[in-house]
């Protein structure tokens, strides 16, 4: 029986992936469950697995390329199946040509790109050196296609990576360094999946959403004081982060009618909070989501958060651990940004942006003292929210984080009428 390997579409963004190596190589035996490829999709590497046994017996995408998601990648069946049938329908339909090293391809190969074509460099014969060099070294998709584009040699580069792995980073320097460069000379670089699915989803968003903005100042003197307080019983530390999903998620208990989606005759409502906390990574951003915090403590929720954002770092989060939450938060503090807004990811109605603490003089008892202020501003999506109610979502919000103790008391049950 002859089975179909097409480009899954891993999220709800996804529009194309990159083939970032393959595990298995043509005439391997494959079982079900068999991992075929690992898959870079625009927020994560993720291992393709096999849905039907046999061998392998085509693959139509070389490592380091992009396809669109649904894309017929390789071909699994019996050794004896004639598969010249699914290879003309893969040709037909314009998806990219069948570039292996096998003597036993059925459609014609061509041996050298066109002058228009991406300078890809696809293991047919005969082969290149760069190839060769690309599977000895270990290369991110990025960079070799940012050397590639360049007609940078592979062979000179020394990976700063982990594992000694070529990133785009060390291709960027050599370009930089290289004979003839200058400052003038603009180095194109190809965005990554991250980046274009960033640059849809937030045009998609930020144009057809009446977004509206509100913005209040928080005291974290008595925040802070806990958290160094928590710091002398606990080896493990309490993020600032933590303390914001905390907050978030009282204020959303209280003022359930922020945690909305806007569909269009009408609003979802959500049953349950799911928070995410956006990440910045260095091709962009993502935001792993703690679903149900309501059911979780502060301390719970600190160490649920650490072990999201390593995974998230390393690239080895889930789909369904980035995507469906109904609110989200964007901390910039550590970068020293005093004030910003974020834009809306749909199906959200609200997002927040949070500032950095810093010291600021304010007036108190007709004194002037030295407090630790915070900035946050609350995005909106004007179809779903008033001022009124972001407003007191923020007057919440605020309450409790400067008078913190309330972030380890049990959730109360909403009052009636909320």
């Amino acid at each position: 029986m002859i089975t179909r390997v097409v480009m899954p579409k891993l999220t709800d963004t996804m529009e194309e992936g990159i083939v970032v190596a393959w595990k298995k190589q043509e005439g391997d035996p494959v079982a079900v469950g068999d991992v075929l490829a690992e898959i870079e999709t625009d927020k994560a590497v993720m291992d393709l697995e096999a849905f039907g046994s046999g061998f392998l017996r085509k693959i139509l995408v070389p490592e380091g390329q992009a396809v669109k998601a649904g894309a017929l990648i390789a071909v699994i069946g019996e050794l004896d199946d004639d598969i010249d049938a699914v290879l003309a329908e893969a040709t037909s339909e314009s998806r990219p040509p069948t570039t292996t090293p096998s003597p036993q391809a059925s459609p014609p190969i061509p041996t050298k790109p066109s002058p228009e074509a991406p300078p890809v460099s696809p293991p047919s014969a005969p082969p290149t050196e760069t190839p060769v060099v690309a599977r000895e070294k270990k290369i991110s998709p990025r960079a070799k296609a940012l050397a590639e584009e360049h007609g940078l040699d592979i062979s000179t580069l020394v990976g700063s990576g982990p594992g000694g792995r070529i990133v785009e980073r060390d291709v960027l320097n050599a370009l930089q360094a290289a004979p003839g460069a200058t400052a003038h000379q603009p180095i194109v670089r190809p965005l990554s999946q991250m980046r274009k699915a960033i640059a849809r989803v937030t045009t998609e968003s930020k144009a057809p959403v009446p977004h509206f903005y509100l913005t209040t100042e928080i005291s974290m003197a008595e925040a802070e004081r806990l958290r160094k307080q928590v710091a002398t019983i606990r080896q493990t530390p309490l993020s600032l982060t933590a303390l914001l999903v905390r907050a978030a998620t009282l204020a959303l208990q209280h003022h359930p009618d922020i945690n909305v989606s806007f569909a269009g005759e009408a609003l979802h409502q959500h049953t349950q909070i799911d928070i995410g906390v956006a990440v910045a990574l260095d091709d962009g951003l993502i935001t792993p989501v703690i679903r149900d915090c309501a059911q979780y403590d502060i301390l719970t929720i600190s160490d649920r958060l650490r072990t999201l954002i390593e995974r998230a770092k390393a690239k080895h989060l889930a789909p369904e651990e980035y995507t469906g939450a109904t609110f989200s938060i964007s901390n910039l503090g550590p970068y020293g940004v005093h004030n910003f807004i974020a834009v809306l990811m749909p199906p959200q109605a609200a997002s927040l942006a949070v500032g950095t603490v810093r010291s600021v003089p304010v007036v108190k008892d007709e004194a002037i003292v030295s407090d630790r202020r915070m900035q946050v501003t609350l995005s909106c999506d004007h179809r779903a929210l008033d001022g009124a109610q972001g407003a007191q979502f923020l007057q919440t919000f605020k309450r409790v984080l400067e008078q913190p103790l309330e972030l380890f008391l049990p959730l109360a049950p909403p009052s009636e009428g909320r």
